[in-house]
């Protein structure tokens, strides 16, 4: 593989997670294929649940700590991350809240499972990405209480409350940068692995309700920017971008099918991997606006990793 450092400068690797909703158990499959080659980075950058992938990833970067994640993926339930009541959607329609869903769930959560309280606490290096409330810029965080910056980063406009650190009120890092190559070239990437989400690109009808919606949209997104990312910064990093999970019939909202997302992950990444091996390959067809035939809302099961009858960009 060629390499795009100098030789005085020793390649460095970034894994880059890109945010999605509950689309992040894909990530998880794709870590356990990583970790079956020992592939490590030198450092983490993520926004959004990619945020949240990354650091628990960054404290346990192994076997186990994956595993670890994994079950956690498992176990939950949309009500976990969105607990909706009648009461905060008005106090939020009537304009005495900013937004639908508390974050004292999410916290909970994340206070619970994540193996260590501050960012500079984690083995590789871990930069978490949220955006300036007031600015619209771009924040990267490094150190201080994990929770707080994790929040922050994925503090879905007008879904979850904006977070307050030092005097700043941040939100979703995905507003500014939701798949932070740039950032990871900023930090002295020569070498960028990218975990993409993937789209809900085999769903039989638009999602319902307005979060749902919300966060499909969001979702499309973000993986336009990554392709645009992608043909911005290729050939000036050694550029891997792991293929997305394809076909999804479930959106960025339910959190009922983690299960088999990782499982279908897992596999499909595990066999790119034994295919192409760790190398830049450009912008993953699963990346680009494409449709499916019916059969792929019936049954995308049988072939996880071999999906180009159905797509059709």
């Amino acid at each position: 593989m060629e390499s795009h450092a100098s030789a005085s400068q020793p390649r460095r690797t970034a894994f880059v997670f890109a945010g999605g909703g509950s689309l992040g158990a894909v990530q998880v499959g794709m870590l356990k294929a990583l970790m079956r080659i020992q592939v490590l980075p030198d450092f983490i950058v993520g926004a959004s649940v990619g945020a949240i992938n990354g650091a628990y990833f960054a404290a346990e970067p192994d076997a186990a700590g994956v595993a670890r994640l994994e079950r956690i993926w498992s176990r939950l339930h949309t009500a976990d991350v969105f607990p909706f009541s009648i009461k905060n959607s008005l106090l939020a329609l009537l304009g005495r809240r900013d937004h639908l869903v508390p974050s004292g769930f999410l916290k909970s959560l994340l206070e619970s499972e994540l193996p260590c309280d501050t960012l500079d606490a984690v083995r590789i290096p871990c930069h978490v990405v949220a955006t300036n409330v007031l600015t619209g810029a771009e924040v990267v965080m490094t150190a201080g209480p994990v929770t707080t910056a994790l929040l922050a980063s994925a503090a879905i406009p007008g879904v979850f409350p904006s977070v307050a650190i030092e005097g700043d009120y941040l939100m979703d890092g995905g507003v500014a940068n939701n798949t932070p190559l740039s950032t990871a070239v900023a930090l002295g990437a020569t070498r960028i692995v990218v975990l993409p989400t993937g789209m809900s690109c085999a769903l039989p009808r638009p999602p319902h309700g307005a979060v749902a919606v919300a966060l499909h949209a969001l979702n499309l997104l973000v993986m336009r920017q990554l392709v645009s990312d992608i043909e911005h910064f290729s050939g000036r990093v050694e550029l891997i971008v792991l293929p997305p999970l394809c076909p999804v019939t479930v959106t960025a909202y339910d959190f009922s099918q983690t299960k088999d997302l990782i499982g279908r992950s897992e596999a499909a990444t595990r066999l790119w991997l034994k295919q192409n091996g760790l190398h830049d390959r450009g912008t993953p067809p699963e990346l680009l606006p494409h449709e499916h035939d019916e059969e792929a809302h019936i049954d995308h099961q049988s072939a996880p990793a071999s999906h180009s009858a159905t797509l059709r960009t």
